[in-house]
C-alpha cells in the first residue's frame, strides 16, 4: 500500500559570520576601451558568485554584462574576500565590488564634469553616456572620457571594502551577531509504500526571501540544488562509524542522490529588498536546503502517522517503525 502526506519547513539562516569580522576587498578598473575588470577574493565554487559580481559592476558603471571580466581568487593579484561559506558572496563581496565601481565611477564623473563645465552631482552614468539629468542635450560618451583619461594619465581605478557591523551575543543574549537574514518556506509530498519501506518525493514547492534576485536564474539552480541535497540529507546521506573510524567512505555505500532520486521543484522567488545589499540581495546558499529535510520528515509523519527523531529516515526505518506500530495496536486490542 502507498500513503502520501504533505509536511511543511520553515527557518531562518544569520548571513556571514557571527558578531565576527567579516570583510571582503575588491578592486574595479575601467580600461580605455570601455571593457572592466574586477579583481576579487571571491571563490566561486559553482554557485555563480562570478556571474553576479559582473552583473553588480555592470548595473553600477552602465556598461554591458558581456564587457566584464572577473579575476577571482587568485591571491598573488586579488584583495582578500574572506572564505565562500555562510552564503555571504553575493551580499559581502557583492557590496565590495559595488563599493569600488562607485569609487571608479567618481574618477570618470569628475572628469566628466570637467569636460561638460557642469556638477558631478547632476550627472548620470548610463549605456556608456555620462548625461546631464537637468538637460540631456549636454552628454559625453564614456569612450570620449577614457580618451581624456589617457591622455592625461589618469587611472579610472576604484578600491571597495565591505565590512558588515555586527556584535557578539553578550551575557543576556543579546547582540548583533549578522548583518542581515534570509528566510524560507518549503513544502514537500511524499508517497511512502508500506511494503517496501520506500520513499518518493513527489513534489517540492520552495519559497525563499532572498533580498534581490540580482540572477533569478542562478537563484532557482541554488534553490533546486539545495533541495536536493537537503532530500539526500533527509533520506540517505549517513556516516556510519565503527571504532571511530569511517566505514562507508566512498560513494559506493555513501549514499547521495542521483538525477533519478530530483523531485519536482518549484522555486518561488520572494524579493523583499535588503537595504544594506547590494541592489538589495542577500545570500541563498545553505537556506536552500535548511529547511528541506524537516518538510520531508513532517511529510512522512503525515502519511504514516508516525514520528521519526533521526535521519536519515531510511526503508529500514520505514518497515521497523511500522512493525512496531502494528505490534503496539495488536496489544491494545488484545488488551
Amino acid at each position: 500500500m502507498k500513503k502520501r502526506g504533505c509536511g511543511i519547513g520553515s527557518m531562518w539562516y544569520g548571513i556571514g559570520n557571527t558578531g565576527l569580522p567579516n570583510p571582503s576587498g575588491a578592486f574595479v578598473q575601467v580600461l580605455d576601451d570601455c571593457t572592466v575588470i574586477i579583481h576579487t577574493g571571491c571563490a566561486d565554487i559553482g554557485q555563480g558568485s562570478t556571474t553576479v559580481l559582473a552583473q553588480i559592476a555592470a548595473e553600477e558603471l552602465g556598461v554591458n554584462f558581456n564587457d566584464i571580466s572577473v579575476i577571482c581568487a587568485d591571491t598573488g593579484v586579488t584583495p582578500d574576500a574572506g572564505k565562500t561559506s555562510a552564503s555571504r558572496q553575493t551580499y559581502i563581496s557583492g557590496n565590495a565590488v559595488r563599493k569600488a565601481a562607485q569609487s571608479a565611477k567618481e574618477t570618470i564623473f569628475k572628469k566628466g564634469a570637467e569636460l561638460l563645465q557642469v556638477p558631478e552631482e547632476e550627472l548620470i552614468l548610463k549605456n556608456y553616456q555620462l548625461n546631464s539629468l537637468k538637460n540631456y542635450n549636454i552628454q559625453i560618451s564614456l569612450k570620449e572620457i577614457m580618451a581624456k583619461c589617457r591622455e592625461d594619465g589618469t587611472l579610472v581605478i576604484g578600491h571597495g571594502w565591505f565590512n558588515p557591523q555586527t556584535k557578539g551575543l553578550d551575557k543576556r543574549g543579546q547582540g548583533i551577531p549578522y548583518a542581515t537574514y534570509a528566510f524560507a518556506t518549503q513544502w514537500v509530498e511524499v508517497e511512502v509504500d508500506t511494503e517496501t519501506g520506500e520513499i518518493d518525493i513527489l513534489n517540492v514547492v520552495a519559497a525563499h526571501d532572498v533580498g534581490k534576485a540580482v540572477n533569478p536564474m542562478a537563484v532557482e539552480g541554488q534553490i533546486e540544488g539545495g533541495s536536493v541535497m537537503g532530500a539526500g540529507y533527509a533520506l540517505m546521506e549517513e556516516i556510519i562509524l565503527d571504532d571511530g573510524k569511517i566505514i562507508n567512505s566512498s560513494f559506493s555505500n555513501y549514499l547521495i542522490p542521483t538525477i533519478k532520486d530530483v523531485p519536482c521543484v518549484n522555486s518561488i522567488i520572494v524579493e523583499e529588498e535588503e537595504v544594506t545589499g547590494p541592489f538589495g540581495a542577500k545570500g541563498v546558499g545553505e537556506p536552500a536546503l535548511i529547511p528541506t529535510a524537516t518538510a520531508i520528515a513532517n511529510a512522512i509523519s503525515n502519511a504514516l502517522g508516525i514520528r521519526f527523531y533521526e535521519l536519515p529516515i531510511t526503508p529500514e526505518k520505514i518497515l521497523n517503525s511500522l512493525k512496531t506500530a502494528n505490534n503496539t495496536n495488536k496489544n491494545q486490542r488484545d488488551f
